[in-house]
């Protein structure tokens, strides 16, 4: 593959700054960098001549005039005391990213004995051998462009380890903040290690405190070992100008569990690379996503369920619900290996369509080379049901609150699977809002209140 000029700004501004982007990294992580860089020599930024990115062409964007982000780009921890972003009701530990750095954390000293959760930086470097199990070995930097970059350039991020048996019981929140009075590229690298019988639950919130453009590049790592349980959450709920690719990378061992759940309720352009690979018997995993959109707003969801092992079950389910020119695209690939065995898969890829404007490409994938098994898989791709809307309007119910109700009812089934009683609460909340045409970001949120983009729908 030729790479293009821009490609090769990308490799110069890493050369650039080396010393800068690896002064306060672990040796493991900037001894990965140099295989990242020759893998992004050979792959760049895939274009949608990439299969896997047929439908979301990233180039352009990462094309334009991005500053890197290596500091904090103006922003401190004090500016993160009035972004108060905990979910209603939501006891947690709360941790803190601007920019992609972590900077501060509320509660964590009071996680569990053994239980870390902070920078990915610094935790990296107190626990090497965490570090050299784990870092890279899912998201491998010869398979995707935008993994190499991210092992190229991430400075910080997320470091989240549960110890053998340990059960944390609070959810554990990390509020992901982009701010700066300039543009921004962001890379972000997290890893998530949750050991044999340990349980835990992670959300990720993902916002934008100024109305600059960005461009962000994030990478997560999630491993969960023989008989352990991860509920992963990751809230989309940013400006028009923002443009995020998030690899999410799971392996999970015998008897473990994971609830991976994806909501995009406002973005700019959103792709999601969702990968877990069932290595154990026993293995199960449910992976669920809503995305609300409008205007000219596109999201894309690709999906990777690798059935590596006999006797695992996986469930996926995505919806979306589309206004205006707005776009949608999923690819949900299930693998099941030649001796996977009495493996159950299912999945599942509905959309509405509220104009003819809207768009949505699904490609639901079944790969089968074992023969005991039970899969299936389905999209549907429609509009509002005319009769359930006449049945409504003829109780006397209004055509808006007729839209309202059934846009929700669409949406409950994905709601239903969080797990967290106040999560789900909130998440109900503001799906309904953007239904409803009132505030499209979450209004326990200060800062959004402050920025007045409390509204019905992007501009």
């Amino acid at each position: 593959m030729q790479l293009s000029e821009h490609d090769i700004s990308l490799q110069r501004l890493f050369a650039e700054n080396r010393e800068l982007i690896e002064k306060d990294a672990a040796p493991g992580v900037n001894a990965a960098r140099e295989g990242a860089m020759e893998a992004f020599s050979k792959l760049g930024i895939p274009s949608s001549k990439v299969e896997a990115y047929k439908y979301t062409n990233l180039q352009a964007w990462f094309k334009a005039g991005y500053t890197q982000a290596y500091g904090l780009n103006g922003a401190t921890s004090e500016a993160l005391k009035q972004f108060e972003c905990n979910v209603h009701e939501l006891d947690s530990y709360t941790l803190f990213t601007v920019n992609g750095k972590f900077v501060a954390g509320s509660n964590v000293e009071a996680l569990p004995d053994g239980v870390e959760a902070g920078s990915f930086a610094e935790l990296s470097k107190k626990y090497p051998e965490l570090l050299k199990r784990y870092y890279g070995s899912l998201a491998k930097v010869e398979e995707d462009g935008f993994v190499a970059l991210n092992t190229l350039f991430a400075t910080d991020g997320i470091f989240i380890y549960v110890p053998k048996g340990k059960v944390v019981e609070k959810p554990i929140q990390v509020v992901n903040v982009l701010t700066g009075e300039q543009d921004l590229m962001v890379n972000q690298r997290n890893l998530i290690v949750v050991e044999e019988q340990a349980q835990a639950r992670v959300l990720f919130c993902d916002h934008t405190m100024s109305m600059s453009r960005f461009v962000v590049n994030t990478v997560t790592e999630g491993h969960v070992a023989e008989s352990a349980m991860l509920d992963f959450y990751n809230l989309q709920n940013q400006h028009n100008g923002t443009v995020q690719v998030g690899a999410y990378h799971f392996d999970q061992a015998a008897r473990s569990l994971l609830n991976a759940n994806y909501f995009t309720l406002h973005t700019g352009v959103a792709r999601n690379n969702i990968f877990s690979r069932l290595g154990g018997p026993h293995a199960e995993n449910h992976i669920s996503g809503l995305y609300v959109i409008d205007k000219n707003q596109h999201v894309d969801n690709f999906s990777f369920i690798n059935h590596a092992v006999p006797d695992c079950e996986s469930n996926e389910l995505f919806k979306g619900v589309m206004d205006d020119a707005s776009t949608g695209a999923f690819t949900g690939r299930i693998l099941v290996a030649p001796d996977a065995q009495r493996t159950n898969a299912y999945q599942s890829n509905n959309n509405l369509l509220l104009t003819e404007n809207a768009k949505m490409n699904t490609r639901p994938q079944l790969e089968i080379y074992a023969d005991d098994v039970k899969c299936s898989h389905g999209a549907t791709v429609g509009q509002l049901d005319e009769n359930a809307m006449f049945y409504l309007r003829a109780r006397g119910i209004s055509k808006e609150e007729a839209n309202i109700l059934l846009m929700y009812a669409f949406a409950y089934e994905v709601i239903e699977k969080i797990q967290v009683p106040a999560l789900k609460e909130q998440i109900r909340e503001l799906v309904e809002k953007r239904f409803r045409g009132e505030l499209d970001k979450c209004d326990s949120c200060v800062v959004c209140g402050q920025l007045g983009t409390g509204r019905a729908k992007s501009e």
